[in-house]
C-alpha cells in the first residue's frame, strides 16, 4: 500500500502551463485499480499490471483518472487524442476569458486646467475602451501638508469625466499618493 500513496503524491506534473499529465501504462503501480474499457464500460477491479495488459490487447493506453477514489479508477484510451483534447479546451477557456485592464494617469498637485483636461481627455479614451482607469498624485515636498487640495484636483477630474466613466473607488490618500479608480458607466451598471 506505500506505492499507492507514493504515486498519490505525484499523480499529476506539470506539462508547462497551465494543463497536467496523468500517470499513464508502466507508471501505475497499484496493487488493484477499478478498470473502465474503452467505450466507458466497466471491467472491474484487478491489479495494475494485469489491467496494463489489457489495456495492450485494446491498443490503447491505461490512464490513471482518479488516485483518490477506492480503489483508484484507471481508463483504457487514446491518451495522445485525450491531452491534446484537453489542451484544446483549455485554450479555448483562455480565448473567453475576459481580461479587465488597469490604465493609470498621474495628476500633479500643481496641475494646469488645460493639462487637466488633456488628461481627462487621455481617461475617457481609456474608459471608452473598457478599462477601468487609475488616477494617482503623488505630493512632494511641503505639499504634503495640504492633501484636501489634491481631493479636489480628483473630484474636478472625475466631473471632467463624468460623461463617460464613474468613481468606482472614492479618492484615497495612502502615505505619499491619493489614489482614485474610475470604471466606464457600461461596466457599473
Amino acid at each position: 500500500m506505500s506505492g499507492f500513496f507514493y504515486y498519490k503524491e505525484f499523480h499529476f506534473f506539470n506539462l508547462g502551463g497551465n494543463l497536467k499529465e496523468s500517470l499513464k501504462n508502466e507508471q501505475i503501480v497499484l496493487p488493484e485499480v477499478r478498470l473502465i474499457g474503452p467505450n466507458s464500460e466497466q471491467l472491474g477491479i484487478m491489479s495494475s499490471q494485469k489491467a496494463y495488459e489489457v489495456a495492450v490487447s485494446y491498443d490503447l493506453d491505461l490512464v490513471l483518472i482518479a488516485p483518490d477514489a477506492k480503489p483508484p479508477v484507471c481508463k483504457i484510451m487514446n491518451y495522445g487524442k485525450y491531452k491534446f483534447e484537453e489542451l484544446k479546451k483549455l485554450k479555448e477557456q483562455k480565448k473567453n476569458q475576459k481580461v479587465e485592464e488597469v490604465k493609470e494617469i498621474r495628476l500633479s498637485m500643481s496641475i494646469d486646467d488645460h493639462d487637466l483636461q488633456i488628461k481627462a481627455k487621455q481617461c475617457c479614451k481609456f474608459l471608452s475602451d473598457g478599462s477601468k482607469v487609475r488616477v494617482k498624485i503623488l505630493m512632494k515636498g511641503r505639499i504634503q501638508v495640504r492633501p484636501q487640495i489634491g481631493i479636489e484636483i480628483m473630484n474636478r477630474f472625475a466631473e471632467l469625466v463624468a460623461s463617460v466613466g464613474q468613481i468606482d473607488k472614492q479618492p484615497e490618500i495612502n502615505g505619499r499618493n491619493i489614489f482614485m479608480v474610475l470604471a466606464p458607466i457600461s461596466l457599473k451598471k
